[in-house]
């Protein structure tokens, strides 16, 4: 267990099984920090929502010891254990008004009239929502009614708050503000969020820190940029972000780096990540902006031959997917600018990249 002095949740040991044989969550062992907002990002069935509902009190493990401030809750009711919640579906009282909707978790805690008027004011306006106070749910928009369930998370003051896929109903644009907007309310309030995604972009735009899961394990838990720069093994790198794979064999080491033979042909220098020994098989991780089209002879370790198949408009970026060492998915993004030279579907290239931009990772 790491170090839980200024953490707010820590999860010991903690398993949960539903059948009583296969375990969808395996010796989940996590700190949540105090202020923190963490975000726990995988593919459906990977345990992230089943780690979110223990927390909250929906489920109970199966093993192991979940604690909020210190204090055992595996056996504390949801509604004792003082947590902030926001679904996907918001999950408002249709018949309330909004501000009823937010009176009703202080109304419930026993507090003044006026204090809570005061708190109910308090919240419209950090969501900026100060003139939808006497409209039902149904009147708002998802936007708004998403807003509506943040604030009533929020109006008690709670040490912290839970998310679950709380955007997942929204279109694109408004989907991309309210991210910004819950990142935003975090800042300003500085409550420990807990919050759960399948969409790494999301993930990477929100988080101080991200557990990627998969099979019932966090495969890594670091910084956004760590996991994006840094992956520690192939599914995160090819979770995270757009990623290049090829397949090899570890030839041999020097140093920090090693030596791949390509399946398709050709040798690579890389960083050694997860690979140990010669012969060791390895998918090789590189992200495409960091591949240089043609570059200049010797200012790169690694240059390949490749045959350009295909050329994708983007704006801001020309995605160019290539055929290189028997891989034809390998993509290159290229910076829409006036000095790029044209390429052509069907032109031959040289492509390089930097040892260290190229991570041998397990097979």
């Amino acid at each position: 267990m790491a170090d839980t002095s200024d953490s707010i949740v820590s999860f010991d040991s903690v398993q949960k099984s539903y059948d009583g044989e296969i375990l969808v969550v395996k010796d989940l062992n996590l700190v949540v920090e105090r202020g923190e907002f963490l975000t726990l990002l995988g593919p459906s069935g990977s345990g992230k929502t089943t780690v979110l509902m223990m927390l909250a009190g929906f489920e109970v493990p199966t093993h192991g010891e979940i604690r909020l401030d210190s204090t055992p809750i595996n056996n504390v009711s949801p509604h004792k254990r003082g947590i902030g919640m926001v679904f996907q579906n918001y999950a408002l009282f249709p018949h309330m008004t909004v501000a009823e909707n937010l009176a009703f978790p202080l109304k419930v805690r026993g507090m003044s009239k006026s204090d809570t008027e005061a708190k109910v004011k308090q919240a419209l306006e950090m969501v900026r929502l100060q003139e939808f106070g006497d409209r039902r749910p149904a009147q708002l928009s998802g936007g708004q009614q998403q807003r509506v369930a943040v604030a009533r998370a929020l109006v008690f003051e709670p040490k912290l708050v839970l998310m679950d896929e709380p955007l997942g109903a929204l279109d694109k644009n408004l989907r991309e503000e309210m991210q910004y907007e819950i990142k935003h309310i975090h800042e300003d309030l500085g409550v420990s969020m807990v919050y759960v995604t399948h969409d790494q972009s999301e993930a990477l735009t929100m988080s101080n820190r991200i557990a990627v899961f998969e099979d019932g394990i966090i495969q890594q838990l670091a910084t956004p940029d760590d996991l994006y720069e840094r992956p520690d093994n192939a599914f995160v790198a090819g979770f995270i972000g757009e990623n290049n794979k090829l397949m090899g064999t570890v030839k041999e080491f020097e140093g920090e780096n090693c030596l791949v033979d390509l399946d398709g042909g050709g040798t690579v220098k890389t960083l050694k990540v997860n690979v140990n020994n010669v012969g060791d098989r390895t998918t090789l991780s590189l992200r495409p902006e960091r591949v240089v089209v043609n570059p200049a002879v010797g200012s790169v370790p690694n240059v390949l031959s490749a045959k350009v198949e295909e050329l994708i408009y983007l704006g801001d970026h020309i995605r160019t997917r290539v055929n290189i060492a028997g891989n034809n998915e390998f993509i290159v993004k290229l910076p829409n600018s006036a000095h790029h030279t044209i390429l052509n579907e069907g032109k031959n290239v040289s492509l390089g990249w930097e040892a260290e931009d190229c991570r041998a990772l397990d097979a």
